[in-house]
């Protein structure tokens, strides 16, 4: 029987974030549970840092982007006696499960505190888009609408001066944001993790453009395929009249007001977590899987690592040309 819950926000942070704390929160209070918020994620646990949170304490964040959690990663919370020690703290302050919200890493940290007893369900945030057991994680249709609109303003200033406009965007393992973001804004050519692109294509599919009448294109750049300086570095080395420019768009994509989406599927995933843990569904991830939301346990979740789609990758170079 679970009485009370705790919450935290691990790793890097993405929009609507702060939506899930809410859903949460309001939904745990609905079905009669109390809430403790840990603060800065497991470093928090270790210096037991937690608030209680109640349905006025969430009001006004559904839309904000970051979390009022305040977010961190811990090295320490790697070692088994950092992860009792974490359980302890639960344990004091009545906690019977803990909601994890956050990427891979926080996952893993969920992982091990359900080994050790303490009963956990990951809902996961991160603008990546890349983590096992789900096809959607809260954060990534911001980020991509962030990139889509730097790149639309991007966009208008390369036309103007006959550019090659690189940009850089988010995406180390995967290239979820370069290839969305890359169809939305109809860029020439994205680069991502997945696919190898060589600098001379690149050239290639440039010149081709240029002869068939185009004096700019937008490539979109994922950090994980290769640097956009490179890319910046050889058009500039390596061609005539194409006057690259380079964008690095950073950590804007992380912030910022959540998108419609982002907070409806994060009140969803909110809810289904909660009722997991009261059905004693436990150390699960809850995620979006053919459509459905569903809660998967952690091991079972690694065969439901969700790639990028090839044809989707093969519609920008057929629309970009």
């Amino acid at each position: 029987m679970i009485h009370k819950i705790g919450v935290l926000t691990s790793g890097g942070d993405s929009p609507g974030m702060n939506a899930v704390i809410r859903g949460v929160t309001r939904y745990a209070l609905y079905k009669g549970i109390a809430v403790e918020g840990i603060l800065r994620g497991y470093e928090g646990l270790l210096r037991e840092e937690s608030i209680p949170l109640d349905r006025r304490s969430v009001g006004e964040i559904i839309h904000r982007g970051g979390t009022m959690l305040k977010t961190a990663r811990s090295e320490e919370f790697k070692q088994v006696s950092a992860q009792h020690r974490g359980i302890q703290y639960l344990r004091s302050k009545g906690v019977d499960g803990l909601v994890v919200i956050g990427g891979d890493g926080s996952m893993k940290g969920a992982e091990c505190l359900g080994k050790l007893g303490m009963p956990t369900i990951t809902i996961p945030g991160t603008i990546d888009n890349d983590m096992a057991g789900t096809e959607y994680t809260i954060g990534f249709d911001t980020a991509v609408n962030t990139v889509l609109d730097a790149v639309n303003r991007i966009r208008d200033t390369a036309f103007s001066h006959d550019r090659v406009a690189i940009v850089e965007v988010m995406g180390r393992q995967a290239g979820f944001i370069a290839l969305h973001a890359g169809i939305a804004c109809g860029a020439e050519i994205v680069l991502v993790p997945e696919k190898n692109i060589t600098l001379p294509e690149i050239k290639k599919r440039l010149v081709a453009s240029h002869q068939q009448g185009k004096t700019s294109s937008i490539i979109i750049v994922a950090e994980g395929a290769m640097t956009g300086e490179e890319v910046y570095q050889y058009i500039k080395e390596n061609t005539a009249n194409m006057n690259p420019s380079l964008t690095v768009l950073g950590y804007i994509q992380r912030g910022g007001a959540p998108t419609a989406r982002d907070v409806m599927m994060a009140s969803v995933f909110s809810e289904k977590a909660i009722d997991s843990l009261i059905h004693g569904v436990e150390n699960a991830i809850i995620g979006l899987v053919h459509c459905e939301v569903v809660a998967t346990p952690y091991e079972a979740a690694q065969q439901y690592k969700f790639a990028i789609n090839n044809d989707m990758y093969n519609l920008v170079h057929a629309l970009g040309q």
